[in-house]
């Protein structure tokens, strides 16, 4: 009795299987990667060409930069676009705007610059493997650690900043030009 239940399970995966190779769509394919040879990412990737959109559909950009995860949400996504921090093949552009596979999107966030070619067109936001699928990424690598200026780090407890500790922090910082900015204003009549 096992034997058959077993039989029948088999039968469904060649029927699944089969049903995947009338659509185009080879199950062997998705092992081209060497990271996607887990099982769970194979599934996340049918489920990933599954949510695809079809032929003659398009991907709003601010969705497709949060379904690669390039951004947390999707309203931040919106909100990046609308202040001009996403461009699609050089231009500005509004959340609404179609992208397409070959674009090459700018993203400024996070006090880093993006720069991904749009390689698979998602609706949906995937696990961090198969985005990675989605994307080449050309981005500049982000600058080391210590290059970026700590920030001032005061006692808890100690207070405001007196305009003395202000001026010296932003000496550390590298910002006298912005302090002599601020006296010189502070000055003028």
């Amino acid at each position: 009795m096992a034997s058959e239940h077993d039989e029948g399970r088999s039968g469904e995966r060649a029927a699944s299987q089969d049903g995947a190779a009338a659509v185009g769509q080879a199950p062997e394919q998705k092992t081209a990667h060497p990271k996607t040879a887990d099982p769970k990412t194979i599934a996340a990737v049918a489920a990933a060409e599954a949510a695809r959109p079809q032929n003659g559909e398009s991907v709003r950009v601010d969705s497709w930069i949060w379904a690669v995860r390039l951004i947390k949400t999707r309203s931040l996504g919106a909100t990046a676009c609308r202040g001009g921090h996403v461009r699609v093949n050089g231009e500005r552009v509004k959340p609404a705007h179609s992208v397409r596979v070959g674009d090459e999107v700018r993203l400024r966030h996070e006090g880093r610059e993006r720069v991904v070619v749009v390689k698979r067109l998602i609706r949906k936001r995937v696990g961090a493997p198969v985005a990675v699928q989605c994307y080449v990424d050309n981005s500049p690598p982000p600058p080391p650690r210590e290059a970026v200026a700590p920030a001032g780090i005061r006692d808890r407890g100690a207070g405001r900043p007196t305009k003395r500790d202000r001026r010296d922090m932003e000496r550390l910082r590298g910002l006298e030009g912005l302090a002599r900015a601020r006296r010189d204003a502070e000055t003028r009549p």
